[in-house]
């Protein structure tokens, strides 16, 4: 197996449509990658086993492995390349397969290069070390997940369980998705304390007329009159006592999250230690 410089940018495309590889593989070497090309899953992996990659950029449906095949190939390797995933596939079998597979990024076609782009230079920025997310449940209807405790990791769970609402319509899936961010954040920042051992557990399930996520982090919860650094709890007619509150705690600027999700969830219901939400959103 050759070797290549540390922080060299080669990057393994596997796709089956020739069309897809050409146009991507143009638009990442304008962007200054360097660039291998694959037909399908069984050619990826000769690729894989004769040159190392940062990054692989993987279709799912392709002649003789599927894309997620691939990405199980990859995790047995001494120094995996971090994966992403592209398809028109958005199947929660699917999308979650990705997810057990430890991609960092789902792309859902049809997609512009420059967004590819975009994606690719986001997962090779990154430098997390948390443990990987796993998959408890991945039936259509109930998806369920342990998260570590980093907004990496959350933010890409909210990327990832957005493609599971791509019927919905947009403005509706863009507000409940914004909702849900809102509350994952708040558990593994408050709840998790930020420490990837530590696990925040999620399920999302879907009926014919309610949209539910459930959100169970590991900390002790919260009494309302400890929200002074929350919107939500802030003084009658001082809406901006919070940001003091924030500042006086060294916190990042926000706490909005909870007010979003008030705002956005027809029920919102907390357990008796307030470390377990459920939001609910009837659909229809």
């Amino acid at each position: 197996m050759d070797t290549i410089a540390p922080g060299a940018k080669r990057i393994l495309l596997v796709d089956d449509e020739p069309g897809v590889r050409t146009l991507l593989a143009r638009a990442l070497r304008r962007a200054g990658y360097e660039v291998v090309c694959a037909g399908d899953g069984a050619e990826a992996l000769e690729q894989l086993e004769s040159q190392r990659f940062a990054l692989v950029l993987v279709d799912v449906w392709m002649p003789r492995l599927t894309g997620l095949e691939v990405l199980g190939r990859l995790r047995g390797l001494p120094s995996p390349p971090r994966a992403i995933v592209m398809s028109g596939d958005d199947a929660p079998a699917t999308v979650i397969g990705a997810v057990r597979e430890q991609a960092c990024q789902f792309i859902r076609k049809p997609f512009s290069p420059e967004a590819v782009v975009e994606k690719v230079g986001q997962a090779l920025a990154s430098a997390s070390a948390a443990p990987p997310i796993e998959v408890l449940s991945a039936a259509p209807d109930w998806v369920e997940l342990l998260v570590p405790s980093s907004r990496e990791c959350a933010e890409r769970v909210h990327e990832f369980l957005m493609q599971l609402k791509a019927d919905l319509p947009q403005e509706l899936r863009d507000a409940v998705g914004q909702a849900f961010r809102e509350l994952l954040l708040n558990a593994v920042e408050w709840g998790g304390r930020l420490d990837p051992s530590r696990k925040v557990r999620i399920a999302y399930l879907r009926g014919k007329r309610v949209l539910v996520y459930r959100i169970a982090d590991p900390g002790p919860g919260f009494r309302a009159d400890d929200l002074a650094h929350a919107a939500a709890g802030h003084p009658p007619g001082d809406p901006i006592a919070h940001f003091e509150a924030r500042e006086r705690l060294g916190l990042r600027p926000g706490g909005f999250g909870l007010l979003i999700a008030r705002q956005i969830a027809d029920e919102l219901i907390y357990n008796e230690a307030r470390n377990e939400v459920v939001f609910m959103k009837y659909l229809g």
